[in-house]
Formats: C-alpha cells, structure tokens, sequence
C-alpha cells in the first residue's frame, strides 16, 4: 500500500504501482512489489511527490493548525512510497518521530536517503509492512496520513478501523482519497477525436474497478468517506480539497513528468483504447512529432487532492 504522488484520486500511476503493492502512497496490501523496476518506478514516484509538495504541505499546515490538533510526536505515514510526504511531514512536525511504512524494501531506501539529504534522519524511521495484516506492528500515533492507499485495501472499513486503534486519544486520521482526475492536454488536441482525456479517464476507472474487485478480502463501500470515519468511531474533523495548478508552458521538470506519466499510463491500460486513441497517444509520446508532448506549448498540469479528516476522542 503506497500512496505517492497521485495521492487524491484514482490516477493511473498510483493504481499501477498499487497493484505492485498490495500508496499513493499507491500502494495498497497486495505486496508483490517484485514485479517492478523500482530503480526505473522510485523515480517516478519522487518526482510526482515533489511536482505535488504544494498540496501536501498545505494539507499537513492545515492539520496542523486545527485548534482541536494535539501535540504531533508520532506520525505513521502509510503508503510512504520514496518518502516524499514523509520528510515533508518531518519538516511541518519539527518534534515528531515519523515513521515511513511501506511493504517494498527499495523505496523505504529512497526514504533513509532522502532524510538524510534533508537533515531530518535523526526522525525518520522505516517500516516494512504490508496492511492491513501488519496494522499491529504501527504503534501508537499522533498522526496518521493515509495518502490514496485505503483503497488499495480490500476491507477499507476494517483497515480504518485498525488505523483509529492505533491512534491516541486526541490523534487524527487523514485520508487522502477522491479528489479530482489530473488534466493535461486541451480538450480538443487538434489531432484525433476531442476529449481523449476524458475516455482514458473512462479506461482507468475501469481498471480500478477491477483491482478492487481483486483484492483480497475485497468489500464494497460507498465512498463517503467521512460516515466511514464516523462508522469507525472516530469523529469527522473536516473535508479540504488542496489545488495543483501549473499552467501552460510547463517547467522541463513538469513537461517531464506529464511525458512519463502518459507514457506510463498508455503503457498499463492502452489496451482499453480504441486504435484511434492509441495512435494519438503514439504521437503525443514520439519526441519527433511536432504535435507531440515535447513540443506543444499548451501542456499543462492541474488536479486537486481532497483530504478528510477523524479524530479519535
């Protein structure tokens, strides 16, 4: 279960390397993380994260800030991925222990040398576990950040449940699901049929579903997730939805990323497409065509990360 970046909605990359896992991070209890080339796949995933620290800092502030919000000693972030979120979670808790929990070995390393580049090792810790059949190995927490990797569990109610035990009274729980699909390319490309992005939406909710279904232990909830808080016992503390908007014409960094993104999702759920669509992909992917990714000026990047919160009283 790891959430990265994606972290807030059903983004193709964060299903992907869920289904690797078990978040977000992406992420979720699976664990076969062998299948992955996480010197190719960490980062990615970094990348992502840092493309979206805005939002989660901005998210951790807003915790943080809660006049109810205890004093923050110990954060479990789960679904850590490369750690990202993680020290960025050290650095708005300057006197709390966080503790990356993920079930690859590879990207729990990304984190240790992350912290250390970032001078906060002294309070990151690693923990390998796959949820939610290692929920009582956490520990206590004053804090627990669920980036896009409750989905990724089969039973989510059951996996919230065991979240809120490990809490301590005062402690909160922050879901980061739902949200809003990233968008990337004008509706209409000028090449192919309009609205591509709306029909690989369609392709990767599909694909979603069917990870879902195969999960072990798989349940069906309604996703409001604020009566799931609720069913739990914990009490809902609020709903915030925090905004990536980086306009047209993108940084190299962020021109990259969309290309590694795109690339990466035609990659796992192309085959949905029709042969119209998979040959603007190709296009909008080949670094030669005038029409492609690496040189229109009007790629840009906007999404929005919602997260909910729970207390425990």
């Amino acid at each position: 279960m790891s959430s990265h970046a994606g972290h807030g909605h059903h983004d193709a990359h964060t299903r992907t390397h869920a289904h690797a896992h078990t978040h977000s991070h992406g992420p979720g209890a699976a664990g076969a993380g062998t299948e992955f080339d996480w010197d190719v796949m960490g980062p990615m995933l970094e990348q992502e994260a840092e493309l979206n620290s805005g939002p989660y800092e901005e998210a951790a502030r807003w915790i943080a800030a809660l006049p109810t919000a205890p004093k923050v000693r110990r954060v479990l972030d789960v679904g850590s991925g490369p750690g990202v979120v993680t020290c960025l979670l050290a650095e708005v808790f300057p006197e709390a222990e966080v503790v990356a929990v993920d079930p690859t070995p590879a990207l729990l390393e990304r984190t240790k040398d992350r912290a250390r580049r970032l001078g906060v090792s002294d309070r990151v810790r690693t923990l390998e576990a796959e949820l939610p059949k290692d929920a009582a190995r956490l520990g206590e927490a004053d804090l627990i950040w669920a980036g896009n990797s409750l989905h990724h569990m089969g039973d989510q109610r059951a996996a919230l449940a065991a979240f809120a035990e490990n809490l301590r009274p005062g402690g909160t729980v922050a879901l980061l699901e739902g949200g809003l699909p990233t968008r990337r390319l004008p509706r209409d490309l000028g090449i192919g049929r309009p609205s591509l992005e709306a029909r690989m939406d369609a392709a990767s909710a599909a694909r979603f579903d069917r990870m879902r279904t195969e999960l072990p232990d798989s349940k069906r909830e309604a996703e409001d997730w604020s009566a799931l808080i609720a069913a739990v016992g914990l009490t809902p503390q609020g709903t915030r939805s925090f905004l990536l908007d980086l306009p047209a014409p993108l940084s190299a960094l962020a021109r990259e990323h969309v290309i590694t993104k795109l690339t990466r999702e035609y990659e796992v759920f192309g085959e949905l497409l029709d042969a119209e669509d998979r040959a603007v992909l190709e296009r909008l992917l080949d670094p030669e065509d005038p029409a492609g990714l690496h040189h229109r000026p009007d790629v840009y990047l906007l999404t929005a990360r919602t997260v909910h919160l729970g207390r425990r009283d």
